[in-house]
């Protein structure tokens, strides 16, 4: 067991192109967020475990004897498979939540409690230690921020336990692990993921756990090798949606038009495929005409997610917007409202990136300057952290 106090973080994800046409078998093409959520974990003594979520004003501590029980009455079934709502329901009364349905905050807690638990379970006695968790992803953006989550809790829980690579080289700030450690993290976190929701793609784990990029199609999921890292803002409408209703609508107006919804779905595949083609161009022999592909691309699956059903208003208000100043944007994630990205290619004046950002937030939107194939989990010095992340680590 580490002795020292440890540093993660993990990004989270846009959908850069198939969102939607990848429940009907499509492409889709997922890119690490340079968001990140931020983990600190201090082992100590006190025979307790500590768990604090600023972001959602949750905090909860546990004496680890009691945690030992949970291990012995709930856990101890061999190896860890993906958890039943009838198994999530019971940690839940074990760990003296309230009855009903779980909120965010709970789920996060469930997911952490069964992650120490598991991971941990070689430990004796229990480890006592604080965590605190920090993001800069909003939650319930579409943007992965539970993934992250999950993923950092699996690297930090399994380098404390000495799993995994836990400490930094002499001399360096920051590292990753090999992809063999990578691999355990990913199966880790998507466990905590089933715990938060239940059935998961697997595709938002992934790309916070490894970064660049992923193509993924029908379950199976190729990272993309030599993507470029891509400047863009990413705004949220604060619109709120439901990605359940919205997969709901285009299944039903798809079985109401087949013979117009087929080509439609057809035509965002071969997007997020030339999408694919040309990036791979970019990370080879960049040029600058390739950026005015990608921005055609924008355009265009913009309009097909506007005809298969899920833009809205505040998006098209948004795209509007950024037009105005030369900028090209479409919706990521479910859509209805949510996020988008817009693509900021290079030598643009930075005054009229300026512009964009102020006319977005004048409309009400949230809007982060950023880049996307972002590094994915990462172990980290305090030196290598900025001030804020650090401050508000310490401040709890």
């Amino acid at each position: 067991m580490l002795t020292e106090a440890l540093l993660v973080s993990a990004p989270g994800k846009v959908i850069l192109h198939g969102e939607h046409a990848v429940v009907h078998g499509k492409v889709a093409l997922a890119e690490a967020l340079n968001l990140r959520t931020f983990l600190r974990i201090k082992p100590h003594k006190d025979g307790k475990v500590r768990l604090s979520l600023p972001n959602i004003g949750a905090q909860r501590d546990w004496d680890v004897s009691k945690l030992q029980l949970l291990q012995a009455a709930f856990l101890d079934s061999g190896e860890p498979t993906a958890p039943t709502p009838e198994q999530v329901e019971k940690l839940k009364v074990f760990a003296g939540f309230p009855t009903g349905p779980p909120d965010s905050r709970v789920l996060a807690m469930l997911a952490f409690l069964y992650l120490y638990s598991f991971i941990c379970r070689k430990q004796r006695p229990l480890p006592s230690m604080d965590i605190v968790v920090w993001s800069e992803l909003p939650t319930g953006a579409g943007l992965g921020s539970s993934a992250a989550y999950s993923v950092c809790l699996a690297a930090a829980l399994l380098a404390s336990c000495e799993e995994i690579t836990g400490r930094l080289k002499e001399g360096t700030t920051s590292a990753g692990w090999t992809e063999e450690e990578l691999n355990l993290i990913n199966r880790w976190a998507f466990l905590g993921e089933k715990v938060i929701h239940g059935s998961p793609s697997g595709v938002d784990n992934s790309i916070s756990t490894w970064g660049g990029a992923l193509r993924f199609q029908g379950g199976n999921i190729l990272p993309l090798r030599r993507i470029p890292a891509l400047r863009i803002l990413l705004t949220n409408t604060k619109v709120p949606r439901s990605t359940k209703v919205l997969v709901a609508q285009v299944k039903d107006r798809l079985l109401k038009f087949p013979e117009i919804m087929n080509p439609l779905l057809a035509s965002m595949d071969a997007i997020s495929q030339e999408c694919e083609r040309v990036l791979g161009m970019m990370a080879v022999t960049p040029a600058p005409e390739q950026y005015l592909v990608l921005e055609e691309l924008i355009d265009m699956n913009q309009h097909l997610l506007n005809a298969i059903g899920v833009g809205h208003a505040s998006l098209d208000r948004l795209c509007r917007v950024t037009a105005s100043h030369g900028l090209h944007s479409k919706l990521t994630g479910a859509g209805g409202g949510g996020c988008s990205f817009t693509l900021l290619r290079p030598g643009l004046e930075q005054s009229v990136v300026e512009a964009a950002k102020q006319a977005l937030i004048d409309c009400g939107f949230e809007c982060w300057e950023t880049i996307i194939g972002a590094p994915g989990v990462s172990l980290h010095s305090a030196s290598s952290l900025k001030a804020d992340v650090l401050q508000a680590l310490n401040s709890v």
